[in-house]
């Protein structure tokens, strides 16, 4: 289960693909599964702010907007930094047009009470999902605490799994996120680390094939714009989109107000900043890279002049 499950009880199926705009172009396919910082694509659907140029195409999780973009079949998704960086490894090139959110306090560690420290995780069983963006916290985690690899047991394991690996002792502690950190936590388990310790680190974001970007330039416009129209309701109306994010997802507004407590959502002059030229995004992007290939966790590094494009940015949202 990738942490993009919290926000979803029920998996939304793989919606048809429709035909939209004026010239009869096929729509930008754009791939989007349940996580908060995608909330506002959803809810600029709802509401009709979504140009036909863009077709959300909704999936369960994250892998199944990176196999879209591998086969084809999707020109855009919403993905994490390192899951972009996967997929532009495996021979699609892609632009990073925009960044949803940002984690702080979102991921997090969670270990049984005899682990007092980062040090003190030398020797004992993490689990962790590795194929997932929790990857990238173990490794700030172990370079914390002085830690390599070698020095911990590292069990990949998804984290719906963590609970039961815990119970069981297969581990002692876990990187995780909601709901799997509260039930660790009932379980006597101790936040010891958390996203919020390595900021502008993990980023959620919108990508584009290269191909799409130079076909479909004003389709990918009408996405970047959806999602700013959608976090302008999120933040001017909270009260009217907590609950219809709720209600969409089957979840208390209470849940959907925690979730919204662990992440930071850039507004446009945030996002100028990070998407600028040598800016935040592209020198995370460099860092992450390194640190998947020296987990073994890409195999080829991805070749790009700029990663981060902000030209599809909306001038202004007045």
């Amino acid at each position: 289960m990738n942490r993009r499950h919290f926000l979803q009880l029920s998996v939304a199926a793989v919606s048809a693909i429709g035909v939209g705009g004026c010239s009869g172009t096929a729509p930008l396919r754009t791939g989007i599964h349940p996580w908060i910082g995608y909330e506002p694509l959803y809810l600029a659907e709802e509401f009709g702010w979504l140009s036909n140029s863009v077709h959300l195409l909704k999936g369960a999780a994250a892998s199944d907007s990176m196999s879209g973009l591998l086969s084809g079949e999707l020109d855009a998704a919403a993905l994490t930094l390192d899951e972009a960086l996967r997929v532009f490894s495996q021979g699609i090139p892609l632009r990073i047009v925009a960044v949803t959110n940002v984690s702080v306090g979102a991921d997090m560690l969670v270990v049984k009470p005899s682990i007092t420290s980062l040090g003190s995780l030398s020797g004992r069983a993490i689990g962790v999902e590795l194929g997932g963006v929790s990857g990238v916290l173990l490794f700030a985690v172990l370079e914390r605490a002085g830690l390599n690899t070698d020095q911990v047991s590292v069990i990949d394991l998804p984290v719906h799994r963590h609970p039961e690996a815990w119970q069981n002792g297969i581990i002692d502690a876990s990187i995780c996120y909601e709901p799997t950190a509260t039930a660790l936590m009932k379980a006597g388990g101790t936040r010891l680390f958390d996203s919020s310790q390595i900021p502008e680190t993990i980023f959620d974001t919108l990508v584009v094939t290269e191909q799409a970007a130079r076909r479909q330039p004003e389709a990918v416009r009408d996405l970047v714009y959806g999602h700013f129209r959608g976090l302008r309701h999120l933040v001017r109306s909270m009260h009217d989109a907590v609950y219809r994010v709720a209600t969409r997802q089957g979840i208390t507004p209470d849940a959907v107000h925690q979730s919204l407590a662990t992440i930071m959502l850039p507004e446009l002059s945030a996002n100028q900043r990070y998407l600028a030229y040598h800016g935040r995004i592209e020198v995370v992007a460099r860092r992450l890279t390194d640190v998947l290939i020296r987990e073994g966790l890409m195999e080829t590094r991805p070749v790009y002049d700029r990663l981060a494009d902000p030209s599809f940015l909306p001038r202004s949202m007045s």
